[in-house]
């Protein structure tokens, strides 16, 4: 997601940055190029000894005849991007004020007035971060294009947002976002039918493609809504469901005002009508009434016969040609953009191979978020050459 990208590194005075290091780390795990600059405060929390040898890079503690923060931030500066994380209440009004009285604030007036790309993660107790005057500074900077990742509300604090949260908004601050101005609906794991209040039928669809999909959209610019049963994520609107009817329902509600659905759930084809009490165990056989679930595809289709739709197609111990001939069964039948075609006997694993289905077919092998790129990608496409 980062690979290549030369991210300088503003670290403040909050307790957050002790996870500095970590954070580093993970940045470069991911691709980056790091590059740290430090204010008086920050040095005070953290040593800078630990931050170079996390970038294994000289860390800017002060600005010098050097001109650091001109060489990182200016127009034509060695990064790409500018992240302050942790940043605090006083950064954040200093940066909307143009005060550059420390390294971090200083390379912000510089990477503002050259238009590098600017992403904040705020980071302090949670009555600063409700004081007007932060919460129009905040306003402030974004009217200038600065991307903030707001942060987790927990046990009275605005706590720093987590690693994947930051980033994937470092990722969509400096890439190209073709699907900006796009709402993407996105699908993603298992539907469950509950049997009675104990029991339920499901399948092993872990969801991480969905969501590797849902976040790969938002990194090129889409406003995202994500459709599972599963905990909020930093980069869509959650609607939270468990049964195929209420995915169904939910789903239709949210392609009202959107550009694209890609349904990437495992989505149940078979519901029960539940009993209202747990069934006794120890009763001998038990016959359950299977039911067939609306196909949400074709219910979506028939409703909205403009909307550009990707789906997934999961079969067992089929050949590539035999999962190519169903795909393309299935992209004819609802009209789809291209359909994702896999063995089913990758599910819930980390590594994956999948083809995209359309005239021509292409193969992705890796992990989940390969094949997420792979397919916001040529949902991008697909929107590119409509325009």
């Amino acid at each position: 997601m980062l690979e290549g990208v030369n991210v300088a590194l503003g670290i403040t005075g909050s307790i957050a940055a002790v996870r500095a290091v970590e954070f580093i780390h993970e940045l470069r795990r991911r691709g980056a190029n790091v590059r740290a600059v430090m204010s008086p405060e920050a040095t005070n929390i953290i040593h800078p000894w630990s931050i170079e040898f996390a970038t294994e890079r000289e860390v800017v503690t002060e600005i010098t005849g050097s001109v650091e923060h001109v060489e990182l931030c200016g127009v034509e500066g060695w990064a790409d991007v500018y992240l302050i994380s942790p940043a605090t209440a006083n950064t954040v009004g200093k940066m909307a004020s143009a005060v550059d009285d420390t390294p971090v604030t200083t390379c912000a007036t510089t990477a503002l007035g050259s238009g590098l790309p600017v992403v904040v993660v705020p980071a302090m107790h949670k009555p600063m971060y409700d004081h007007p005057g932060v919460l129009e500074a905040i306003e402030q900077l974004e009217s200038w294009g600065v991307h903030f990742v707001e942060p987790r509300i927990e046990e009275g604090k605005a706590k720093i947002a987590s690693d994947d949260a930051i980033a994937t908004g470092v990722a969509r601050a400096v890439g190209d976002r073709p699907l900006e101005g796009d709402h993407v609906v996105v699908t993603a794991g298992a539907t469950t039918e509950s049997i009675d209040p104990i029991r339920l039928l499901t399948n092993r669809a872990s969801g991480a493609t969905g969501r590797a999909v849902a976040r790969a959209c938002y990194a090129r610019g889409a406003d995202v809504t994500l459709v599972h049963d599963g905990p909020d994520v930093p980069y869509a609107t959650v609607e939270s469901v468990e049964s195929a009817a209420e995915m169904l329902a939910a789903v239709e509600d949210s392609v009202e005002d959107a550009d694209a659905l890609v349904s990437a759930a495992a989505i149940a084809d078979y519901t029960v009508e539940a009993a209202d009490e747990k069934i006794r165990s120890g009763q001998g056989s038990l016959t359950l009434d299977l039911e067939p679930t609306p196909k949400l595809l074709d219910t979506v289709r028939d409703a909205h016969p403009d909307l550009s739709m990707v789906g997934f197609k999961a079969e067992t111990g089929s050949d590539d040609e035999t999962l190519v001939e169903r795909a393309r069964e299935l992209r004819d039948r609802v009209d789809l953009e291209f359909v994702v075609a896999n063995d089913a006997s990758v599910m819930g694993d980390d590594e994956t191979r999948v083809l995209l289905v359309d005239d021509d077919i292409e193969t992705v092998s890796g992990d989940k978020q390969a094949v997420g790129a792979a397919v916001a990608g040529r949902l991008a496409d697909d929107a590119v050459r409509s325009e």
